[in-house]
């Protein structure tokens, strides 16, 4: 990140006047204060990158400013000017924390060579910080993409393959799939490590901010742009933007966005200049594209620029055998952030869990679990803790639901209706329940042709054989 916005504190009008057009001159947004008082306030009520701060001020000295500024905002760099040369001046402001130090009169090639160290030095300073930052995410629970589900194996396969490579990703997925948490992903597993990680959620925005968001704005540009804006594609220099949502861009914005893909700069609402921009796209859509390209609501040569390389996030549905590590990891976050009592779940409820649509995908199920720990007292969560699901018909099984979770209600209900106790083979009697239904059908769908209904199964032929002996199946009837 570059040096954006200077305040300049100098009791002489003349100096300020001077300081105010150089800077400009280099694109700053540049901000004046004829004391220290004035400059404090200044300091609190805006974020600014640098100061360059006269020594002697009415109201708080250069010096005693310059020790404000360290304790409140210690990210801004403090240039020290003063007209006495003496050394007693240089080694107090540095003590007190200033980046550099300049006597008057200077000429003006001198303060630029200061701020472009000190632009050099707000960089690296910026991109540790990023680091760090992008370091300590990596490794936090709440940042980790959870299944070992074929469908998620799958997903980490091909993340593993594009994340180095520096090309635009379009993240397929219904709501609460965790889109975000993949683009993240890419992000920490490519060479942009280090540098921004910024999301724009379109359809969260209105239209009309959400170019500024974008793109920026210049002094201005409209009424009530009061001082020029920095857009996320500017403030994800050097790294990632996510952007969620894309199907909801306005058209006029779509084809913004298509010139920034291909030209690689922006020029701010408002403003008349090109700024090549250096980040890595990577959007995300809960749509079916390809379906708003036909009907003209999105644009063709967009979604082709978009989708260099899809990635399709399957719902949590069909991947069901992911639930019991995601209750686990949700009842744990619980446990440790929420100080809940639940630790674990049971049998029952896992399967009642296992058994729901999920319509809401992860974010649904994070959300349930947060909730039923929270008002449970016990240290397991049981069926009891979730009467949302109840109430669907005892697992939340609709025509939508997978294979399993029919079974596995018409199990329960089944079983509700037998003395266990009386029962010694209940194994072998289910699964000959479920095989001959099974086999009867296969060979029904292929008009009695036991070599494709084998491989159909996945089992040997002669197996098949003994099967349909075992079972009393009719081949010929079949």
């Amino acid at each position: 990140m570059s040096i954006r916005r200077v305040l300049v504190a100098d009791d002489e009008e003349s100096m300020r006047w001077v300081l105010s057009k150089a800077l400009s001159k280099k694109g700053f947004t540049v901000d004046l204060a004829a004391n220290g008082n004035e400059a404090l306030a200044l300091v609190r009520q805006h974020r600014y990158d640098l100061a360059v701060l006269d020594i002697k001020m009415p109201g708080l000295s250069g010096l005693e400013l310059l020790s404000r500024i360290h304790e409140e905002k210690p990210e801004i760099l403090v240039v020290i000017m003063t007209a006495e040369t003496s050394m007693k001046n240089a080694v107090e402001a540095m003590k007190r924390g200033a980046y550099d130090y300049i006597t008057k009169p200077f000429d003006l090639d001198v303060l630029d060579a200061i701020v472009l160290k000190a632009q050099k030095a707000a960089a690296v300073s910026e991109e540790v910080q990023q680091l760090r930052g992008e370091i300590k995410e990596h490794y936090q629970l709440d940042r980790t993409i959870i299944g070992t589900s074929k469908p998620m194996q799958e997903v980490y396969k091909l993340l593993g393959k594009i994340a180095p490579a520096d090309l635009t990703v379009l993240i397929n997925g219904e709501s609460g799939t965790g889109k975000e948490l993949v683009a993240r992903a890419l992000h920490l597993n490519s060479p942009r490590l280090g540098k921004p990680f910024l999301a724009l959620n379109c359809a969260a925005i209105p239209r009309e901010l959400l170019e500024s968001e974008l793109f920026g704005f210049e002094k201005g540009a409209f009424t009530g742009a009061v001082e020029r804006k920095i857009g996320k594609f500017e403030q994800a220099a050097g790294g990632t933007l996510f952007l969620d949502e894309i199907g909801d861009m306005p058209l006029d914005l779509q084809a913004k966005l298509l010139r920034v893909l291909q030209e690689k700069e922006i020029t701010r609402t408002g403003g008349n200049t090109a700024i090549a921009v250096d980040v890595r796209i990577v959007a995300a859509t809960n749509q079916e594209l390809t379906e708003k390209v036909r009907t003209r609501e999105f644009r063709e040569d967009l979604f082709y620029r978009l989708n260099v390389v899809p990635v399709t996030l399957p719902p949590l549905r069909e991947r069901r055998t992911d639930i019991p590590l995601l209750v686990d990891f949700f009842i744990r976050r619980a446990h440790d952030q929420l100080g809940v009592a639940a630790k674990g779940c049971t049998e029952e409820a896992l399967a009642l869990l296992k058994g729901y649509n999920w319509p809401g995908n992860v974010r649904e199920l994070e959300n349930t679990i947060q909730r039923a720990a929270l008002l449970s007292p016990d240290p397991f969560l049981t069926p009891a803790d979730f009467p949302a699901l109840s109430a669907k018909g005892g697992n939340g099984c609709d025509r939508g639901d997978s294979l399993e979770a029919l079974i596995a209600n018409k199990l329960r209900t089944s079983l509700s209706q037998i003395d266990l106790n009386e029962m010694n083979n209940l194994y072998d009697m289910v699964l000959y329940q479920m095989e001959r239904p099974l086999i009867s059908i296969i060979m029904e769908k292929t008009r009695g042709n036991q070599v494709r209904t084998a491989e159909i199964l996945g089992i040997n032929r002669n197996t098949l054989r003994k099967k349909i002996q075992q079972l009393g199946i009719d081949p010929k009837k079949e």
